[in-house]
């Protein structure tokens, strides 16, 4: 072990068992600084950890990941899959008092899906019935949206066809309600801390930009009495070496980020009884944009593709479990068993390249990788760019910028390649293939086909389960053999620091979902 982390555990020891102070009753580590709390706007991890503390659904996630009710206590199905009947809880209040109804949902939804609100994540509401039409344009009033409000408790929803994963869909932040009324009298400043209105287990007390949220028991939640935390401090810490320095000097209680494990230290912490690993449904990735210079020929894709030795990456620089990834959905969802990508294979890297007009990465005009500010990041860049130097020929120039910019240059499609990630939003291959629609909020990439096109949306039409997969089996070949406009690197093993002697209510899952209204502490001993 070596001294800088001998020194570290010992202040974690010291730090164990705080006494009574003005500390959070939990201090968690989040990753980057949130890039709004607009559950319609959000698109990460970090976003949503705490908007699903903020906002309530009509369903949400256990710490199992599993979808039980929310805002609706009970919920009938047709026998063709195709209408949900959502029963509301006469209990469920804003965080003001005033009884959630199911008009806010439809209000919410519209919202959502007007194109002027700019919701990347909009298309996750085009199950239902014409509200792909709605987005587009092509239904003229949301009365033409298949769900509607008989009454204050109810609401019903039209699918346009059976979604056998609709019920996770709505645990999703992107199907919460706000509160409208809030949004068209303040604008933009109804997520600051003295105006936003939620109605999940929290409040916001608190917002410095850089330095932490502050989030509080909502007296006025429905569940309140069985949530463990009055007050929770969510740290936005993206600096893998400074997260775990608060962590073992017990500045922090949990580090709840998959990227935020020192590779350094990693070997050692694994052996630590604080260390957390299980496998998720989620992809460490690279984009290409197809929109402009070399990387538009597919021929270039692949190449960069095929000279990326994913097994060196996993077995050098991310050490958790990892494991390679062939094709870009995980392992792990239910009754689907992927496809196979681009192994590597230098040779024919190279003479692909060569046959789109790079002999030895001659005249490859210079490309820019972009990342988002973090050590693993850094490591697999730096990687990166050694492989295609070295198998290529080609030279990449490594940008890395803070988590809000990151994200605003991959919408905008300011890149040549860039890394990604990806995790499931529910228990499905359809949640990792639908995003590269042509024109997806998600998509990022500037690839379109009408092909890919046809087969996601025949897959969403088939009933029977089988020839589900299959078709989206057909997709992902696609995706990730033949068009490749992206790169699979690795599956994620999800990476939790906090000592199980203090706090539980923490599980691993396929979703990496771990709400905060379940999480504990547990009596000192």
């Amino acid at each position: 072990m070596t001294p800088r982390l001998i020194a570290l555990l010992c202040m974690a020891l010291l730090a164990a068992c705080d006494g009574p102070s003005r500390r959070a009753d939990l201090v968690f580590i989040n990753g980057a600084e949130p890039e709004t709390l607009d559950p319609a706007i959000i698109t990460g991890q970090p976003e949503g950890r705490v908007v699903n503390a903020l906002f309530e659904g009509l369903c949400a996630y256990d710490e199992a990941g599993r979808a039980v009710p929310g805002v609706a206590e009970s919920w009938e199905i047709s026998p063709d899959g195709r209408t949900y009947t959502f029963r509301l809880r006469a209990d469920a209040r804003w965080s003001d008092g005033r009884t959630v109804t199911s008009q806010d949902f439809l209000d919410s939804w519209k919202r959502t899906l007007t194109p002027a609100t700019g919701s990347q994540y909009s298309y996750q509401l085009f199950p239902i019935k014409g509200a792909r039409g709605f987005a587009e344009g092509a239904v003229a009033d949301f009365s033409g949206v298949g769900a509607r409000a008989p009454d204050e408790r109810t609401l019903v929803v039209e699918l346009e066809n059976p979604t056998p994963y609709f019920l996770e869909l709505c645990a999703f932040p992107t199907l919460h309600p706000v509160r409208t009324d809030l949004i068209r009298r303040v604008g933009d400043d109804w997520v600051k801390p003295e105006h936003i209105i939620g109605n999940g287990a929290f409040v916001l007390e608190a917002w410095r930009i850089n330095d932490k949220i502050r989030l509080k028991k909502n007296p006025h939640y429905w569940n309140r009495d069985n949530v463990p935390l009055g007050t929770v401090d969510v740290l936005p810490i993206s600096d893998a070496n400074v997260a775990f320095n608060f962590f073992a000097s017990g500045l922090a209680d949990l580090v709840m980020d998959k990227g935020l494990a020192p590779p350094a230290l990693l070997d050692e912490m694994k052996r630590r009884p604080w260390f957390h690993a299980a496998p998720f449904l989620g992809i460490y990735f690279l984009r290409y944009n197809c929109a402009r210079g070399p990387f538009a020929d597919e021929r270039v894709r692949r190449a960069f593709s095929l000279a990326v030795d994913k097994a060196r990456i996993v077995e050098k620089i991310t050490r958790a479990g990892e494991l390679p990834a062939p094709g870009f959905v995980p392992p792990g969802t239910p009754g689907y068993s992927g496809t196979g990508g681009l192994a590597y294979d230098p040779d024919v890297a190279r003479k692909v390249l060569a046959e789109a007009g790079f002999p030895g990465g001659r005249g490859f005009p210079l490309a820019n990788y972009l990342y988002s500010k973090s050590e693993l990041n850094e490591a697999i860049a730096v990687e990166l760019q050694s492989m295609w130097r070295d198998v290529l020929g080609v030279n990449v120039n490594l940008v890395r910028q803070e988590w809000k910019v990151y994200l605003n240059s991959l919408s905008l499609l300011d890149y040549d390649i860039a890394r990604s990630s990806w995790v499931g939003d529910y228990p499905d291959p359809n949640t990792f293939l639908d995003m590269f629609l042509t024109g997806g909020g998600n998509n990022r990439t500037g690839w379109s086909s009408l092909e890919y096109d046809r087969l996601i949306a025949d897959a969403a039409r088939e009933v029977e389960i089988g020839k589900r997969l299959d078709i989206l089996r057909r997709a992902e070949d696609l995706l990730v053999k033949s068009a490749v406009p992206v790169a699979p690197i690795y599956y994620y093993v999800g990476i939790q620091l906090y000592d199980p002697t203090k706090f539980g209510g923490i599980r691993p899952n396929v979703l990496d979902e771990h709400p905060l209204r379940s999480i504990f502490r547990l009596p000192c001993q």
